[in-house]
């Protein structure tokens, strides 16, 4: 990785330990050419967040296992909506700004708490539902 920037400095939202950059093969245990921010009360607290490729800009907060895996399903879900051509994926992004009053820099699923992933699940169902879509 060829990086002029300097590796972000994250707090951990659970125990308040700072994060540090490590590899995400160390988490995930297979071989990925991939970075994360990590709780270095990593495996105790077990949050972590991933890094946008080729730099050290985080996906959003860190998380623990049930906010990460609430982020993917909303991902998921958010997803299918453009992917079944509803709205493009541009027009996807304004609407869910629109809906939840958010700026174009809040609207990231990697910013969500698991109220907010809810809420969008929720949203989303609806649409692809009026769509005659059923999601799985």
């Amino acid at each position: 990785m060829k990086h002029k920037e300097k590796p972000q400095i994250l707090k951990c939202p659970y125990c308040g330990r700072t994060a540090v950059l490590r590899k995400a093969s160390d988490i995930y245990e297979k071989a990925l050419d991939e970075y994360l921010y990590v709780c270095s009360g990593y495996p105790e607290c077990n949050s972590y967040v991933g890094v946008h490729s080729g730099t050290f800009r985080s996906k959003g907060t860190l998380a623990n296992g049930d906010l990460r895996h609430k982020r993917i399903e909303a991902h998921r879900i958010f997803d299918s909506i453009w992917k079944h051509k509803i709205m493009t994926k541009q027009n996807a992004y304004r609407w869910m700004q629109d809906i939840f009053s958010l700026t174009t820099d809040q609207a990231h699923i990697g910013l969500f708490s698991e109220y907010r992933c809810d809420c969008l699940i929720l949203e989303c169902r609806k649409v692809l539902e009026n769509n005659h879509i059923t999601f799985v």
